[in-house]
């Protein structure tokens, strides 16, 4: 019996780290789409915002936003979330954009409230409230939805790799 509980503790204490490391590779390579989705992201908000939508902020960051999730949705399906189960080209799809749309209501949230409510309305003000701010509280939500419905681990999948190795 204490042989049996020896094996079970290892087993856990295996697990963990493991399951420690695979969460942080996701971390750190859902960051990276997400910084470069960022630099498009603003680079293109700034470029509209400073020449054709200079009086459409939110248009601005609608037209920018598209453009980044499109790329951060090939990037992850196709490199972050690559060992995942795939659920299906237009489930994932629809989930990802949707869940891209949510993110886009928050940073459009925090760019309206600054700009419109509080009147801080120069290039920098619209910025820090929609490419910081806004992007900040998105990534937080984009991260934990992706994981937990566009993405998700298969339940099969989850229960053999945690499985005791035969002895």
């Amino acid at each position: 019996m204490s042989h049996a509980l020896e094996v079970g503790d290892q087993v856990e204490a295996t697990r963990l780290p493991s399951a420690a490391s695979r969460l942080g590779a996701e971390v750190a390579k859902f960051g990276t789409v997400g910084a470069l989705a960022f630099v498009i992201d603003v680079g293109l908000f700034n470029v509209l915002r400073a020449t054709l939508l200079q009086d459409s902020p939110l248009t601005a960051k609608g037209i920018s936003a598209v453009v980044a999730t499109s790329f951060a949705f090939l990037a992850n399906r196709h490199w972050t979330y690559r060992d995942r189960a795939r659920t299906g080209y237009g489930r994932e799809t629809v989930l990802f954009f949707a869940t891209n749309a949510a993110a886009l209501l928050i940073s459009w949230a925090c760019l309206a409230t600054s700009h419109y409510l509080l009147g801080l309305d120069s290039q920098l003000a619209d910025n820090v409230s929609g490419n910081i701010i806004g992007v900040a509280l998105g990534t937080l939500f984009r991260f934990w939805v992706y994981r937990t419905w566009v993405f998700p681990e298969q339940p099969e999948a989850l229960a053999r790799e945690q499985a005791p190795a035969a002895p």
